[in-house]
């Protein structure tokens, strides 16, 4: 179906029943659409559709396009795809704060189990990005529609067979620092990652916000050494909060969004293994056309101190802090980048530490993609990174690694 791109994901977003008015007439079109009974569908349609209804003016575009209940017709069907999609980032009839708070919070928060309101509020923050080129327009569409359980990607999922770093990695010993320094045999390993995320609470508050809660897991599996031990595996669950910024701030600055959130990192290790962190977050999103920016600062939350069975005197972790100083190495903050030029994918990740510690230390991290023989969930993935924190063991060691494999799906942010 050729239609204008703004056509095509407003096309997406009406399926979902956005903005679907309360009037009997329209529920009633609805429901005999959905049961293609088009004929019985198309005068209560063209009601709704001189009312002022884009999800309407859809549906007989529709008909008109694929003949359905009426005689086929590629100019009816234009004209009314081009009404439904006039002035696309308004048609949403989103409930103001002052209408969300007359409820009492316990039945709001009740509401939020609706599996429709997840939807909502993931449809909508998608709204906010503008879709004015075919590269855009088909991950943002891909993102709508994918759903597992109410689970959608969230960081790039990946696999990553063959890797190859500049250096041989060092064990980390059980119980005594003191005993001579080890290293996996082999520069080479497998890498991978799973991202997901679950859309929780949708416009909560009458901000238009949603509540998200999000796991990734990072994994290095030293395959083609000895035995073929997990050298190291990083746990990040995550809670966050997003609020859409208003149409002002878009169109002025080209802010998306801004988002905070709370997110733990840790090895699942304990003794001299163990490393872990947790952060409190605030980062914006920003798109100017192609390209996605989101910078991201952090704010690292102190530990409590650990069972002395495992820290002594000699151990740079006694006062029970598993890494008291990754702020030199990591940073206060990242910087994400997504480009998008057709069916190619580049993205990096950024950290500077500013000289804390009295160095300076950062690490970049970058990564194309390119889809699989035409695949739309499958990808050709290269990784390359240089600097510090590669993993939470080796947070505190330079290194720099190229890797190739695959990724099944791509981010924006």
């Amino acid at each position: 179906m050729n239609l204008p791109i703004k056509n095509i994901i407003l096309t997406t977003l009406i399926t979902f029943n956005l903005q679907a008015s309360n009037s009997k007439s329209y529920l009633l079109s609805e429901k005999y659409f959905n049961e293609q009974l088009y004929k019985k569908a198309k005068p209560l349609l063209e009601i709704e559709a001189k009312k002022g209804s884009k999800a309407s003016m859809y549906r007989l575009g529709f008909m008109y396009k694929n003949g359905l209940g009426v005689e086929q017709s590629d100019k009816k069907a234009s004209y009314w795809f081009e009404k439904s999609a006039s002035e696309y980032k308004f048609t949403l009839h989103m409930k103001s704060e002052a209408e969300v708070i007359k409820k009492p919070f316990t039945q709001r928060l009740r509401d939020q189990i609706s599996p429709s309101t997840n939807k909502e509020g993931a449809e909508y923050a998608l709204l906010k990005m503008d879709t004015d080129t075919p590269e855009t327009k088909e991950l943002i569409s891909s993102q709508i529609k994918g759903d597992f359980f109410g689970l959608k990607p969230y960081r790039t999922n990946f696999l990553l067979p063959f890797s190859y770093s500049n250096k041989k990695y060092e064990r980390v010993n059980d119980s005594n620092l003191n005993t001579p320094k080890s290293y996996y045999d082999s520069n080479s390993e497998i890498e991978f990652q799973i991202s997901l995320k679950k859309p929780l609470t949708y416009n909560l508050f009458g901000l238009n916000e949603y509540i998200t809660a999000a796991y990734t897991q990072k994994v290095w599996w030293q395959l083609y050494s000895d035995s073929g031990p997990f050298r190291e595996t990083n746990y990040l669950p995550e809670l966050f909060i997003t609020i859409p910024s208003s149409q002002e701030i878009d169109d002025k600055y080209s802010l998306k969004s801004i988002k905070t959130g709370f997110i733990h990192e840790s090895n699942g290790q304990e003794g001299y293994k163990s490393r872990s962190w947790n952060r409190l977050y605030l980062s914006g999103q920003f798109q100017f056309n192609n390209l996605f920016i989101s910078p991201r600062i952090w704010y690292r939350i102190s530990e409590d101190k650990k069972n002395d069975d495992f820290y002594n005197e000699t151990s740079p972790n006694a006062k029970g802090d598993d890494n008291p100083n990754i702020y030199e190495y990591l940073g206060y903050g990242d910087l994400r980048l997504h480009y998008l030029f057709g069916k190619n994918e580049l993205g990096s990740i950024l950290r500077y530490n500013f000289g804390a510690g009295g160095k300076n230390r950062g690490s970049i991290n970058l990564h194309w993609s390119y889809p699989f023989f035409n695949s739309k969930n499958t990808f050709w993935y290269v990784k390359f990174f240089n600097g510090y924190g590669e993993s939470l063991i080796d947070y505190d060691k330079s290194v720099t690694k190229t890797a190739f494999g695959f990724s099944f799906s791509r981010s924006l942010f």
